[in-house]
């Protein structure tokens, strides 16, 4: 997550490790990587992070938002008999938690290998849908509620296309919630010490963050939008945008998740959740 330099394993085992650079990288080149990177670390991934995420909590950040305490998605209760779609799955674990609430969950993830962290957990109560977010394979009107804890959104070149799709498979009245990256820690150094507290670049620097192959070819790509563009890309997907939550670090929070860290988490935003509504 986040501008983490990570060693890159090819098919055929450890490859070199990754250049880390900035440049411009498309809805083709990003999807490519991003099911690529997911489908190579998902094992890490789950290893290093899975006691922390639960097998069946709703965590919206690193900072451990939880959705049974933020109510993001609707009150108590309110979830019961809904069909919800989620995002960026990854091992499923809010879709868990969303069916104990009585929801009708289907998670939907980009790597195949996270969907089999899905099925290890328990089996698959639910479905699971492999499937890219800027191409929903869902008839319009066809679920009640969206939601994302830092799926997809991130990683894609063309985020109004993908509030599009949502927006076409929710029916009138329906909610997408989804976090992200807060946009002010791309200023920021990806460190959780001291050394990430100085501005490094500038926040107005669109440019995506890569992470290429001796070929030059992208294992991972995140792409950065400011707060306002993110706003606009809400609006031009076709939401109104009803709150834009931004978690403080907790006191029992103590672990480090990338550049996520007690010391930064007091001083500046790590995540930003933005709550939206399809008229």
């Amino acid at each position: 997550m986040s501008q983490e330099i990570q060693a890159y394993e090819s098919e055929n085992g450890h490859g070199p490790e990754p250049e880390a650079t900035r440049r411009t990288a498309g809805d083709t080149e990003s999807s490519r990587a991003s099911r690529g990177w997911w489908d190579r670390n998902a094992d890490e991934y789950q290893s290093d992070h899975g006691t922390f995420l639960g097998d069946d909590r709703f965590v919206w950040g690193p900072e451990g938002l939880d959705e049974a305490d933020a109510r993001l998605l609707g009150p108590a209760g309110s979830l019961a008999g809904l069909d919800v779609l989620e995002i960026g799955a990854g091992a499923a674990q809010c879709s868990r938690w969303l069916a104990a609430q009585g929801a009708r969950p289907v998670a939907l993830d980009l790597s195949h290998r996270q969907l089999q962290h899905a099925l290890r957990i328990d089996g698959g109560t639910f479905p699971l849908i492999e499937a890219d977010a800027g191409a929903l394979p869902f008839a319009d009107g066809s679920f009640d509620l969206a939601c994302s804890a830092y799926g997809a959104v991130p990683f894609v070149a063309d985020p109004v296309k993908v509030f599009r799709e949502v927006r076409r498979v929710l029916r009138p009245g329906g909610r997408w919630i989804f976090s992200v990256t807060h946009p002010v820690r791309w200023a920021f150094p990806d460190e959780p010490g001291p050394e990430g507290l100085s501005v490094a670049a500038s926040y107005f620097d669109r440019t995506p963050y890569v992470e290429q192959d001796e070929n030059g070819d992208a294992v991972y790509v995140e792409h950065h939008r400011t707060l306002g563009d993110r706003v606009r890309d809400v609006v031009a997907g076709g939401f109104r945008l009803v709150d834009l939550v931004e978690p403080e670090w907790p006191a029992w929070n103590t672990q480090e998740w990338g550049g996520w860290s007690p010391l930064r988490g007091n001083l500046i935003p790590g995540t930003a959740i933005f709550v939206c509504v399809r008229d």
